[in-house]
């Protein structure tokens, strides 16, 4: 992968099971009827043996996976995230976080793009969805090769991982030295003036924003946080003290997701103003994603406005 090289992460996603298929022998895929979607489809033309298409059945999907687990396979269940999240969380909850178990959901298709698909498709919950659960590990890769950094580790970690892909085409923004380390966030823009705590393919906005604000003499920090659970609580706080108020990016909803969680952190050890940018209490539109992004205060112009009004603001930083 090249810097700057736009891919679809989801396709990256349905490569690395295959890559993964042959070292882990134990490695199962299960599909509710999206395999063409989700990219589940080349590890089922490689491994039909492995691969399990559960129909449009998502809370059956999730109990045949656990009981595979309980026998010593490794699955990964595949399909949109609107449907783990909100269809299946009963039998995720229950099957799968309640008893530990090392079964490993991608929650395809997240946040706004998917494809015009519109509301019912549309997931900006899933991630407050599966914050609730104990013991669930959240990764949210930023560009293609997080996503296969994250699709690996996802199998080294003992225990219920939700990973989240997008549909859409982002740009390769790490270089092979880059590495997904769990609860650790990253510093991918150095800055002075303000700070920007960002997620997913919004790490990708928020740095074209701090490159924007940078021509006009406003210096910002980018911190991407590659998994929200556990998060890297240490960042945050250092971030909080250092600035006096955060701005937190993400492709969800403000409440529950990324935003929360790092308002949940300050509050308790470090209090700081925080303005969250992702989607209000809303059922966001059917049409063009970026046309959706602006209508909803979240493109690279809206990131790099609301930098410019809390530096207006005034900062107040901690002693």
């Amino acid at each position: 992968m090249k810097i700057g090289e736009m891919i679809m992460p989801r396709v990256v996603f349905g490569k690395t099971l295959v890559k993964l298929g042959y070292d882990y022998k134990k490695l199962v895929v299960f599909d509710a009827d999206v395999a063409a979607s989700t990219q589940t489809r080349f590890f089922r033309d490689t491994f039909p043996d492995r691969f399990y298409e559960m129909g449009i059945a998502e809370a059956n999907m999730i109990g045949a996976a656990a009981g595979m687990a309980t026998t010593g396979f490794l699955p990964f269940v595949s399909t949109f995230a609107v449907f783990l999240a909100n269809r299946a969380i009963d039998q995720i909850r229950v099957s799968i976080a309640y008893t530990g178990l090392n079964v490993k959901l991608n929650g395809a298709y997240g946040g706004l793009p998917t494809g015009k698909a519109g509301a019912t498709h549309t997931s900006i919950g899933d991630i407050a969805s599966m914050r609730t659960l104990p013991g669930m590990t959240i990764i949210i890769p930023a560009d293609p090769l997080e996503t296969e950094q994250a699709t690996e580790l996802a199998l080294k970690i003992n225990g219920p991982v939700y990973l989240r892909t997008v549909r859409c085409q982002v740009p390769v923004i790490f270089d092979s030295s880059h590495r997904i380390e769990v609860g650790k966030a990253e510093t991918v823009h150095e800055g002075k003036d303000a700070v920007i705590i960002s997620t997913g393919m919004m790490t990708t906005k928020s740095l074209k924003a701090a490159e924007i604000l940078k021509r006009e003499g406003i210096s910002v920090k980018v911190i991407h946080m590659a998994t929200i659970k556990p998060i890297d609580e240490d960042a945050i706080i250092k971030a909080s003290r250092e600035f006096g108020h955060i701005i937190t990016v993400e492709n969800h909803s403000i409440i529950g997701g990324l935003g929360g969680a790092v308002a949940e952190v300050s509050s308790k050890s470090a209090p700081c103003r925080i303005t969250r940018l992702g989607f209000r209490d809303v059922f966001p539109e059917s049409g063009d994603n970026e046309l959706l992004f602006s209508r909803y205060g979240m493109n690279t112009g809206n990131i790099a406005e609301t930098v410019k009004k809390v530096l207006k603001t005034g900062r107040r930083k901690q002693q």
